[in-house]
């Protein structure tokens, strides 16, 4: 299978890396390993930017897309609250308007193309916002009464539990427990849910979305914690039945392309792998 992931972008490079007038795209090594540790190839998609006028002109994203069988969304910088129509509150949280531009073009090609789309924390935001739906810029401004979600000097060793909604998705791929604990590394978080999506897992706490779901006709779930800081951690939800369930969709939809004679590459895709302790 070939998962493409969205970029992260460092738009000012601090001067110590050594790329001086220059801007960054990267992809976070966890994430990838979690998709590769299951028998998928992990292709990180760069984003076309102003100042990339040929590739804009000569590649466009239904190209991209065409090559890849699904997309992750990694986490990363905050949604801008220009994306879902409102105004920042403060400076700090104005976003990156262009990576949302740049995601949401690839998001909604993909689901075009019947393919499967996995969002991780920003990612899951973004999802959200693509279907109508709107953020709490800051949980502990707008959300006084919520507990906390982040914590950073704890990072991701910060963890706190969240609780599935009976009739989920989650609850089948979870049968024999409806709260686990999970990561959390966000400031901020969904508050009107976008059309067609339904909410799969809220905090236990205070019952802020942790998982959302779209009912349409294609694959795309977005999870607010990180489910690839989880391996190797035993007290936290185990991450594999996750990437092996949106693997399988993966693998449903690129099977169904090569039956119909509409795959460019001759060979079927292979079944995802599940991990061994």
């Amino acid at each position: 299978m070939r998962i493409g992931v969205s970029a992260r972008l460092m738009h000012e490079v601090p001067p110590e890396l050594g790329f001086r007038n220059k801007s960054l795209q990267y992809i976070e090594a966890s994430l990838a390993h979690w998709i590769m540790a299951h028998g998928a190839v992990a292709f990180m998609v760069p984003a076309v930017t102003h100042d990339s006028p040929h590739a804009a002109r000569h590649l466009k994203v239904e190209h991209v897309v065409q090559e890849l069988d699904a997309l992750v969304l990694q986490g990363g910088a905050d949604v801008a609250p220009e994306t879902y129509g409102q105004e920042p509150l403060r400076d700090e949280w104005r976003g990156d308007v262009v990576r949302d531009r740049y995601e949401l073009a690839l998001l909604r090609c993909f689901l075009a193309q019947k393919k499967p789309v996995l969002g991780v924390c920003r990612g899951a935001q973004l999802l959200n916002v693509a279907f109508g739906g709107t953020l709490y810029q800051d949980i502990a401004t707008q959300c006084p009464a919520a507990h906390e979600h982040i914590d950073v000097d704890l990072y991701d060793q910060f963890e706190h539990d969240v609780t599935f909604i009976q009739g989920s998705q989650l609850i089948d791929l979870y049968p024999k427990a409806t709260q686990l604990r999970v990561t959390s590394i966000h400031h901020q978080a969904v508050a009107d849910v976008g059309k067609g999506l339904v909410v799969e897992a809220v905090s236990s706490l205070d019952g802020l979305v942790e998982a959302i779901r779209w009912t349409g006709d294609a694959y795309a779930r977005g999870l607010q914690w990180h489910p690839e800081f989880h391996q190797g951690r035993h007290s936290l939800i185990d991450s594999s039945p996750i990437m092996l369930d949106f693997l399988e969709a993966s693998r449903a939809e690129a099977m169904r392309r090569f039956d119909a004679g509409q795959e460019f590459d001759p060979r079927p895709p292979r079944a995802g792998l599940r991990l061994t302790t």
